[in-house]
C-alpha cells in the first residue's frame, strides 16, 4: 500500500511539473513566433522587392492576403461551432442581421489596408533594418491614441521611453544614404513618409479596434476578424483596381509572382492571426524583447543579404530604440 501511495505521489508531482513547465514552454514558443513574424515579414518583403525580373504588383499581394485571412477566420469560426447549419446562422446573425456592429469595423479595416499598402512602398524605398527601427514609431502612436481614445494613463517612465524612442528613430534617419544597386529608384524620403503614415495608421487602427473589442462583450475575436476581412477584401479590391487596374488588365493579377511572393502573402495573412493566438501567452516584457530581437535579426540579415553598412548614427539610434522598448515594456508604477 505504501509503495502504491508513493507511486501516486510521484505521478502527481510529475503532473504538477508538466503543468508548471507548459506555460514556460508556451512563452518560448510565443517569443519565437513573435520574432519570426516581426523580422521575417519585413525581410521577405524587402527581398521580394529587390529581385530582378518582372516585379509583382504590391496591391494584388495586399488584396490576396486579405482574402486568405478572411478564409482562415471563416474556418476558425466553423471549428468553434462544428455544425454547418449553426455556423451559417451564427454568421448571418452576427454579420448580416447586425449591420451596425459589422460597419463599426469598416474604419479600422480601411486603415489596415492602407497601412499594408504603405508598408510595401516603405520597404521598397528603405532597407529592412532602417524600416524595422523606424516602424517602432507605432509604439509612440499607439500610446498617444490610447491616452486620447481609451483614457489610459502612462507612467513617467513610459513617457521618458517614448521620448527616447523618438530620438532613436530620428538618429537613424541621419545615417549616410546608401545606394543599393538592385534598387536604383529607391527614394528614402518616400520611404520615410510611408513609414510615418503607416505608424500613425497602425496606432489609430489598433486602438480603435481595441475599443470595439472592449465594447462588444464576448464577441469572438475570429468573428471580428471576419468582419475586418470582408471590408479589407472589398477596400483592397477597390484600391487595387483604382491604382493598378490598367497594369492588371494588361499583365494579369498574378504578374511577376514567384514562390517568395506567395510566402510574403501567407506571412501577411497568417502572421497576424498567429500573433493573435500567441499574444495571450506573452506579456509586455516578452513582446518588447521579441521586437528588440527582431531589430537585431533584421540588422544582421541586412548586412549579409542586402550589403547594408552600419553607421554610427544607425547603431546609436537602434540602441536608443531597443532601450526605449525595454523601459516601455517594464511594469510601471503610475
Amino acid at each position: 500500500k505504501m509503495m502504491k501511495s508513493d507511486t501516486t505521489v510521484s505521478i502527481e508531482k510529475e503532473k504538477e511539473m508538466k503543468i508548471t513547465s507548459e506555460p514556460s514552454n508556451l512563452k518560448y514558443i510565443s517569443l519565437a513566433v513573435l520574432i519570426f513574424q516581426n523580422a521575417g515579414l519585413i525581410l521577405t518583403i524587402r527581398y521580394s522587392r529587390t529581385l530582378k525580373g518582372d516585379m509583382y504588383i504590391s496591391s494584388t499581394a495586399v488584396f490576396l492576403a486579405e482574402i486568405l485571412k478572411l478564409l482562415a477566420c471563416l474556418v476558425l469560426t466553423f471549428t468553434e461551432v462544428k455544425s454547418f447549419g449553426s455556423w451559417m446562422r451564427y454568421l448571418y446573425n452576427n454579420i448580416i442581421a447586425d449591420p451596425l456592429s459589422t460597419f463599426k469595423v469598416a474604419i479600422p479595416s480601411f486603415i489596415y489596408v492602407l497601412q499594408n499598402n504603405l508598408q510595401f512602398i516603405a520597404i521598397s524605398n528603405l532597407d529592412a533594418a532602417t524600416f524595422q527601427v523606424t516602424y517602432q514609431l507605432k509604439i509612440l502612436t499607439t500610446a498617444l491614441f490610447s491616452v486620447l481614445m481609451l483614457n489610459k494613463s502612462l507612467s513617467k517612465g513610459q513617457w521618458f521611453s517614448l521620448f527616447l524612442l523618438f530620438v532613436g528613430v530620428a538618429l537613424v534617419q541621419f545615417q549616410p544614404n546608401q545606394v543599393n544597386n538592385s534598387l536604383t529608384s529607391q527614394n528614402p524620403i518616400v520611404g520615410l513618409t510611408a513609414v510615418v503614415v503607416s505608424s500613425l495608421c497602425s496606432g489609430f487602427a489598433g486602438v480603435y479596434f481595441e475599443k470595439i473589442l472592449k465594447g462588444s462583450g464576448n464577441v469572438s475575436i475570429w468573428l471580428r476578424n471576419i468582419q475586418l476581412g470582408i471590408f479589407g477584401a472589398l477596400i483592397g479590391a477597390v484600391g487595387m483596381i483604382a491604382n493598378d487596374g490598367t497594369k492588371i488588365k494588361q499583365n494579369g493579377l498574378l504578374f511577376g509572382y514567384s514562390a517568395i511572393v506567395w510566402f510574403v502573402i501567407f506571412m501577411q495573412a497568417f502572421g497576424g492571426l498567429l500573433v493573435a493566438v500567441v499574444v495571450k501567452y506573452a506579456d509586455n516584457i516578452l513582446k518588447g524583447f521579441a521586437t528588440s530581437f527582431a531589430i537585431l535579426v533584421s540588422c544582421i540579415v541586412s548586412i549579409y543579404a542586402f550589403n547594408f553598412v552600419l553607421s554610427l548614427e544607425f547603431v546609436a539610434g537602434s540602441i536608443l530604440v531597443i532601450v526605449a522598448i525595454y523601459i516601455y515594456s517594464l511594469p510601471q508604477n503610475k
